[in-house]
């Protein structure tokens, strides 16, 4: 969704990247504190969190959040290109 690593994720939450691998493994739960700043990082990234409404929770971006995405037909670094989400 984000593009970013778990090594981008963990710095900018200010975690280690091991709390991040165990949470994306489904390993542990991190503690709250940790919880709540990967929360805050992927916030100041652009994703929007949705609460559950009898429809299930789910994550978005928030319109108008830039994404970073490769160009079509190319996967070489200098064709990837910047622009706002379509939500």
């Amino acid at each position: 969704m984000l593009g970013i690593s778990q090594t981008e994720l963990a710095a900018a939450a200010a975690v280690s990247r091991q709390t991040v691998v165990d949470f994306e493994r489904g390993a542990r739960t991190p503690y709250p504190n940790n919880l709540t700043a990967i929360r805050a990082a992927l916030e100041a990234a652009g994703v929007e969190f949705i609460p559950e409404n009898g429809g299930g929770a789910g994550v978005r971006l928030k319109r108008g959040a830039y994404t970073v995405q490769a160009a079509p037909g190319g996967s070489d670094p200098d064709d990837l290109k910047a622009g706002k989400a379509e939500v």
